[in-house]
């Protein structure tokens, strides 16, 4: 089950799962409602065949799927790919990842941009709305494999803080201003 906590600012160390102590745990209703981030549970050994995952992508409307291993030794560029991941940044399009195996962290804005870090393990299914500024980064493991989910044509560009100024955030701003509405 995928744990949710505010954290500090701190960058010297991006890989710890504490920074406040005792951390504000933050609920899934609650991380939804400041920040649009959806998430769904997963089985990992069954999701090809229970159509759980089926139903989703056919909801949603995603259409194109791959896999995304990070690793010392999956993942060309490594350590420079690691800083592009935790590099705040956002998308024009939804981020939808599904974690197979490993684990790491997503660390997404609240309303009042003070960071939410989201660890992720197998069976998590997150979608950050298009527009959320957010990073990603593995935890000491090391290891993290996905399924990454788009609608049409996959979109690889991230546009690194400050994007203000792009549709994409200002509808984010705007859907953050009245409130979300769940997808499914």
């Amino acid at each position: 089950m995928v744990k949710a906590w505010y954290m500090d600012d701190d960058k010297n160390d991006q890989r710890a799962e504490h920074h406040r102590n005792p951390p504000q745990f933050v609920s899934l209703d609650e991380l939804y409602k400041k920040t649009g981030v959806e998430y769904f549970s997963l089985n990992v050994d069954t999701h090809e065949t229970d159509g759980v995952l089926d139903k989703i992508k056919k909801d949603r409307g995603y259409t194109y799927e791959d896999r995304m291993e990070a690793s010392k030794a999956t993942l060309p560029n490594y350590e420079e790919k690691l800083v592009a991941f935790y590099t705040e940044h956002l998308h024009t399009d939804e981020e939808i990842r599904f974690v197979l195996d490993g684990s790491g962290y997503f660390d997404v804005r609240d309303r009042d941009d003070q960071w939410i870090r989201i660890e992720v393990t197998p069976g998590d299914m997150l979608v950050l709305p298009s527009g959320i500024y957010h990073r990603f980064t593995l935890d000491f493991n090391n290891y993290i494999k996905v399924k990454r989910f788009f609608i049409g044509e996959p979109v690889w560009a991230a546009h690194n803080r400050p994007s203000d100024n792009m549709d994409a955030r200002r509808e984010y701003v705007e859907k953050l201003t009245k409130g979300f509405v769940a997808a499914c």
